[in-house]
C-alpha cells in the first residue's frame, strides 16, 4: 500500500529532497537523536548555521523524517510500498536508499512504541447535528436575545456497531469560536505532541 501523507507532512518531506545525499544521513541521525535523547535545539542550530537554512526548516524536517517512520512502522510497509510512498514526494534512488535504511534500522523499536501507546477508545465518531436557537425573551426580560448552538453527538460503539451513544452539548456562538479556535491550536501541536512522546517512551 502506499502511505498518504497531509499536506503540511507533504511540505516537511519536500524540504528534505532539496538536499544532498550526506545532508539526508545527517538529518535522520538528527531524527534518531531526537527518538533516543529528545530535541536538541543546539544542535538544530548550528545544522541550520552550517546549511544556510532557518531553525525552523531543521526542526520541520526532523519533524517530517520522524512522522514518516511512525506511518510506515504503523502499517508495517516492506521496502517495495515504502519506496513507491516517498517516490511520491520526488526523492531521488540515493535519497530513498537512504531514507529506507533510516525505516529498516529502526522500525522495530517504533512498532514497540506504537504498541504500547495504543489507547483503547470504545467509542468512534459516527455523526453530529445542530441547531442554532434564539431565546428572544423571559418573564424577567421581555428585550433580549440570546443565541445558543444545540449539538448532539453521536458516538459509535467499536465492539457493538449498532450502539450508539448521544451527547448533547450547548454553547453560546462566542464559546464555539473559543473552542474552535482551541481545537485548531491543539491540532497545529498535536504533532509536535505525538513526537515527544516518541523520546519520552525510549527514557523510561
Amino acid at each position: 500500500m502506499l502511505l498518504s501523507f497531509r499536506n503540511d507532512h507533504k511540505e516537511h518531506l519536500n524540504l528534505l529532497t532539496k538536499h544532498s545525499v550526506d545532508d539526508i544521513v545527517y538529518f535522520c541521525k538528527l531524527a534518531i537523536g531526537f527518538i533516543n535523547n529528545g530535541p536538541n535545539n543546539m544542535m538544530y542550530n548550528r545544522t541550520a548555521t552550517n546549511l544556510n537554512i532557518e531553525f525552523h526548516t531543521v526542526q520541520n524536517c526532523i519533524y517530517g523524517l520522524i512522522n514518516l517512520l511512525i506511518l510506515a512502522c504503523r502499517h508495517k510497509l516492506n521496502e517495495a510500498d515504502f519506496r513507491d510512498s516517498i517516490l511520491t514526494i520526488g526523492f531521488s534512488c540515493d535519497q530513498q536508499n537512504v531514507l529506507y535504511e533510516f525505516y529498516r534500522s529502526k522500525s522495530e523499536e517504533i512498532s514497540e512504541i506504537l504498541k504500547k501507546q495504543l489507547i483503547k477508545d470504545p467509542y468512534t465518531y459516527y455523526n453530529l447535528d445542530w441547531r442554532f436557537e434564539i431565546q428572544v425573551s423571559s418573564r424577567s426580560l421581555l428585550d433580549q436575545v440570546i443565541p445558543l448552538i444545540t449539538m448532539d453527538l453521536v458516538l459509535k460503539d467499536k465492539e457493538k456497531a449498532d450502539e450508539l451513544k448521544h451527547v448533547f452539548l450547548e454553547a453560546d456562538p462566542r464559546n464555539v469560536m473559543h473552542i474552535t479556535e482551541e481545537l485548531e491550536k491543539a491540532l497545529a501541536e498535536s504533532k509536535y505532541r505525538h513526537l515527544s512522546r516518541v523520546p519520552r517512551t525510549f527514557i523510561e
